[in-house]
């Protein structure tokens, strides 16, 4: 008896929960079960202390262990005792789930607790990595590895699942199958049965479709070897797989074991593809063209042990930055051209993994339970095993999360192939009502991990190490693939063309009905040529689009309309319009900074990209003949604009989408320094940007705005870009920026340096590096004959003297006068930063050096004698007073 309870132990509970519950149940499993599912809960050790641990450690986390064959027959299962869930499934949407956040204060509980769980949530768990066993197999030329019971219950346990994947393992790993007809005849069972990894997910499922339909020895009757049941012959082909048995659908089992090993085997074909396309990548030049998303939280796979066992920075579990995505570059694009030479060759390879991973998926995809099933379901589409969203949740959402992750749109559109695939799996998942909590749940990444101790392993046995893992929270399915609904909008905003008023309708000529009457039965044509990539990205995006409302609707129907109105609220948000603006409650700053740091983010979040109204009104005392049709907007680039009003230039379309869906979610927003823009409506190619100046510079916390056009030939040629923060065209902040507007910038094609790419550099290119570049800790020296000035008095003094013109135009003067339509945005900026740019402004008088301002800084005059007395601080005391309004929620208005 002392050895099972060592082996309960080691999973999670007390001697005392041990040996009590053996008392009751003579069958370690049993018991672990019902220790697990708190039925043990009351039991004390001797000194009365109902904590759940075996030593004076830390109450223990989930943990997964595979003890050696010799001592630990038991693997470690989720040892928290107070999650009561159903002994046979696992029912996320149970009161019960979670309860345990509640005690018993009586607070009302949460239904979906168990679903909508905090993405801060963190869990501590010891897993197990073991070498795997290598086994011949009739067939394959090359010994084959088995599946460790390690890697078959990897990852962040929730509820009772750890017991369920324990018990299948141990089921269909050892043990007898006995006959279900009585004759007495019994098959022992091994571990190559079932866990197997084979170099194929056919070639597996081959092997089980000979080894699963039985017949009896001795009473010469079927049954089915994984469940032990009674089973009818079956030998017909699955209408999805014409290579696959139908007995394979039999029971719930084989559902498990099938969707645990595809899914492995999915895990590590992924992570092998981004290894080699990583290694590639090193091996070359860099290139400022990212074809992959970075991935963040890879998973255990089946490798070789080394002797280096303790070292925690190989590459088993690579450790992981969340919330960060690769920077898309900064500067003047850079000092280095891309490298072109075998792209094709790259391309096509690329082409090739994503086809093999969607034909894997595809196969994979036919196991899943599914109510809807082409050719009628069967039993296992019904009765779910429990394992079956354990795996989905441990391995099929680190791949869909790396997938999904990418903020590349045309990446997504050239592999296609492997995204749409993905796209099913999403809506089959949602269509079941066993499955579809899923979608909404925060998928738990790795975030650090820890060798615990290395494990003694007899003479020649494999050997086994502990490590500890950190799982955080992140984004779940439906949040991941809201980002690229979001971006899809845009471009098919892009793709739409300039709109231009619709006239008024006029009686036709006899000629004009006898072209119409012509035209009918033909599809319209407002003679846009689209290309064959404009349509491609075209039917992309109409896809995103439309299988966010199948899985809407199917949530719906399987899990209520509460569930989805509760999912929609975490979402991020379509960007805005203007007939929206202003519905959103006030932004609460809170006491303190860190609390006023965080409604910024959240607000600027939200509010960094939206559509509205720039166009100007047009006069209402303007007869009917002097109305031009074509608007006017309220813009520097207003006659460039109203130029290309009636024309379609099929490839600038397509890169203006592609831009589109870039900055929709890509806009950099901080604390420090954030970039917002404004789009018109109906013109996606007349932007407003404005940056906020970045901490450290005499910049800091300044509205610095921007008209945008992207011209006929954009992206060919870069945009066109005018500053408009110069006090009427009397300050020049920067050598960068000159007091009629005139941005210098290589990107631009106005400054020396490397200079857009065709095809190539990007608008969000333009605004970083003027954010970074031109708003930099020390102007002066961007001017070429003072680049080696830095730290000069003449430097110091040129940065003083920006620091006047930013609180008087950037600041003040935007603040009581915003531009627009950038009042809220001003307005806001200014109120939740208020305490912190207030210290700021004390700062900066003290530092003045009391130099009546320059409009252009590049002349200095001697210190005054005593303080500040150019007018810096009354300007000061102005602003002072109204962030002193704005934090009281006063009218600022004139």
């Amino acid at each position: 008896m002392e050895r099972e309870v060592q082996q309960l132990v080691e999973m999670g509970a007390t001697i005392a929960q041990a040996r009590a519950a053996l008392k009751q149940y003579k069958d370690v499993m049993q018991a672990a079960e019902r220790i697990f599912d708190g039925s043990f809960d009351n039991v004390v050790d001797d000194d009365g202390d109902v904590d759940m641990t075996a030593s004076d450690r830390p109450p223990p986390k989930p943990r997964m262990i595979t003890p050696d064959e010799d001592e630990d027959d038991d693997d470690e299962h989720y040892g928290d005792g107070d999650e009561e869930d159903d002994d046979e499934y696992i029912d996320y949407d149970d009161d019960d789930f979670g309860e345990k956040v509640e005690g018993g204060n009586g607070a009302a509980i949460d239904p979906y607790a168990g679903i909508f769980f905090s993405k801060d949530r963190r869990e501590e768990v010891i897993e197990v990595e073991e070498e795997p066993e290598l086994v011949s197999m009739p067939g394959i030329a090359e010994k084959v590895p088995l599946m460790t019971q390690g890697q078959w219950m990897k990852g962040c346990p929730e509820g009772s699942e750890q017991s369920f994947l324990f018990s299948l393992y141990r089921e269909l790993s050892e043990g007898k199958c006995p006959c279900p007809h009585g004759c007495g005849e019994s098959i022992q069972r091994k571990k190559n049965d079932f866990y197997t990894l084979f170099p194929s997910f056919p070639e597996y499922t081959k092997h089980l479709g000979s080894i699963v339909p039985r017949t009896c020895n001795r009473c010469s009757k079927t049954f089915c070897f994984a469940c032990g049941e009674s089973s009818t012959p079956n030998r017909s082909k699955v209408p999805a797989l014409p290579d696959v048995d139908a007995s394979l659908f039999h029971c719930a089992n084989l559902q498990g074991v099938i969707l645990g090993i595809g899914l492995a085997m999915l895990e590590k074909s992924f992570l092998d593809d981004v290894q080699d396309t990583g290694s590639q990548k090193a091996g070359g030049r860099t290139s400022r063209k990212r074809r992959k998303p970075e991935v963040t939280a890879p998973p255990i796979v089946v490798g070789d042990m080394h002797d280096d066992d303790d070292d925690d920075d190989d590459g088993y579990y690579p450790i992981v930055v969340q919330g960060k995505k690769a920077k898309l570059g900064t500067g003047y694009a850079g000092d280095a051209r891309e490298d072109m030479s075998g792209q094709v060759e790259a391309l096509n390879l690329q082409r090739a993994k994503d086809e093999k991973l969607s034909n894997l998926l595809s196969n994979i995809r036919a196991f899943l339970p599914s109510v809807n099933r082409r050719g009628g379901g069967h039993a296992s589409d019904y009765l779910v095993h429990p394992t079956a969203l354990a795996h989905l949740r441990r391995r099929f959402n680190f791949v869909s999360s790396q997938l999904l992750r990418n903020d590349s749109l045309t990446d997504m559109s050239d592999r296609s192939v492997l995204y749409f695939e993905l796209f099913e799996w999403l809506e089959t998942i949602s269509s079941h009502e066993a499955l579809a909590s899923m979608m909404a749940m925060p998928i738990m990444v790795v975030t650090s991990v820890k060798t615990v101790a290395k494990k003694s392993s007899p003479k020649g046995a494999s050997r086994v190490r502990e490590r500890t893992i950190i799982y955080e929270g992140s984004s779940g399915p439906r949040e991941l693939l809201e980002a690229i609904v979001i971006q899809a909008q845009a471009a098919l905003k892009g793709l739409e063309g300039m709109k231009t008023a619709e006239p008024e309708s006029v009686e036709m000529s006899e000629e004009q009905k006898r072209m119409t009457a012509d035209d009918k039965g033909k599809a319209k044509d407002d003679g846009a040529i689209v290309s064959e990539e404009n349509k491609k990205l075209l039917s992309f995006c109409q896809r995103i689009v439309n299988t966010a409302k199948a899985i809407d609707r199917s949530l719906v129907d399987t899990k209520g309309k509460p569930f989805v109105e509760r999912l929609h609220v975490s979402l991020p948000k379509i960007p805005a319009t203007s007939s929206s603006q202003g519905d959103e409650a006030p932004v609460d700053a809170g006491e303190t900074e860190e609390s006023a740091m965080g409604a910024y983010i959240k607000w600027a979040n939200r509010v960094r990209f939206e559509y509205c109204d720039l166009t100007v009104a047009p006069l209402d005392n303007a007869t009917e003949g002097e109305q031009d049709q074509t608007p006017h907007y309220k813009f520097y680039f207003n006659n460039e604009a109203r130029m290309l009003a009636n024309s379609d230039i099929p490839k600038r379309s397509l890169a203006i989408a592609k831009e589109l869906a870039v900055l929709t979610t890509n806009l950099p927003v901080a604390w420090n320094s954030s970039i917002f823009l404004r789009v018109d409506e109906t013109r996606v190619d007349v932007i407003k940007a404005l940056i906020t100046g970045p901490e450290g510079t005499p910049y800091y916390n300044g509205c610095y705005l921007f008209d945008v056009f992207l011209g006929p030939n954009y992206n060919q040629s870069p945009p066109s870009v005018k500053y408009m923060t110069t006090n009427g065209g009397k300050f020049r902040f920067n050598p960068n920026l000159y007091a009629d507007g005139k941005v210098c910038l290589s990107l631009l094609g106005t400054w020396s340096g490397p200079g857009w790419i065709a095809g190539k550099s990007t608008l969000l290119q333009v605004l970083i590096s003027i954010q970074s570049m031109i708003l930099c800790d020390e102007p002066y020296l961007n001017e070429p004959g003072w680049a080696n000035s830095g730290g000069t008095p003449k430097s110091m003094a040129y940065s003083a003297n920006v620091r006047r013109m930013v609180v008087k135009t950037a600041m003040l003067g935007n603040l009581k006068a915003p531009p627009e339509p950038w009042a809220d945005v001003i307005r806001t900026h200014f109120r939740l930063k208020a305490k912190s740019i207030a210290a700021q402004l004390d700062k900066w008088l003290s530092d003045d050096d009391g130099v009546p301002t320059m409009s252009d800084g590049a002349y200095t005059q001697k210190t005054s004698a005593s303080g500040s007395t150019n007018g810096f601080a009354e300007d000061v005391a102005e602003l002072k007073a109204l962030l002193a309004k704005l934090q009281a929620g006063q009218d600022i208005g004139a």
